[in-house]
């Protein structure tokens, strides 16, 4: 019985640390009108993907963080995307609302249009904003971390986890993020 125990738990530890595959998608960027497509991204450090809306209060504060931080991660490979699964929800969710807001707010990444919500669902997104970083490897893409930006959605000055920037830290110095993921905070996502 003991050692059923132990084959048992060994099982579970090892199980527990191998990262969810991902599968490949292909998104419209509403801002380059252009396909972004995560195989095309299998030299990157780490592909980060944005789930967000323009209505979503909690999305708005993030913006500038997010902006932030890919100015100073991408020059080491690092890739940012937004990616919005309310596009044509409501009537302010439009590729042109996204076009406008990724410019008003200097924002050097795509902005993804996930019209049928398949990489939303993909990935179990429930909340808005929320986070997940994946990384390439030669055998495919996995998650990395997931979950939120950091722990204080009102004031950027007063948040003392910063989730993502730990994790892409971690994975600048070739380590694996811990946490590996944490609990969004936000806008519930409507599913289609």
């Amino acid at each position: 019985m003991k050692n059923t125990f132990l084959i048992l738990l060994s099982f579970i530890l090892v199980s527990g640390t191998f990262a969810q595959r991902v599968e490949n998608f292909k998104l419209n960027d509403a801002v380059l009108g252009q396909e972004f497509s995560l195989d095309s991204h299998g030299d990157a450090k780490a592909v980060i993907l944005v789930f967000t809306s323009l209505n979503c209060p909690f999305s708005k504060l993030y913006e500038e963080r997010l902006v932030n931080l890919s100015g100073q991660f991408a020059s080491d490979g690092f890739v940012f995307a937004l990616i919005n699964p309310h596009i044509g929800t409501e009537e302010e969710e439009t590729s042109a609302g996204m076009k406008a807001r990724a410019s008003e707010k200097k924002m050097p990444f795509p902005f993804l249009e996930d019209i049928n919500q398949s990489v939303t669902k993909q990935f179990g997104i429930t909340k808005l904003p929320e986070v997940v970083v994946i990384t390439p490897s030669p055998t495919g893409f996995a998650v990395a971390y997931r979950g939120a930006i950091d722990n204080n959605p009102q004031m950027a000055e007063n948040a003392n986890i910063k989730y993502l920037e730990s994790a892409l830290t971690a994975i600048q110095n070739r380590r694996t993020p811990s946490p590996a993921s944490s609990r969004a905070v936000g806008c519930n996502v409507k599913l289609r």
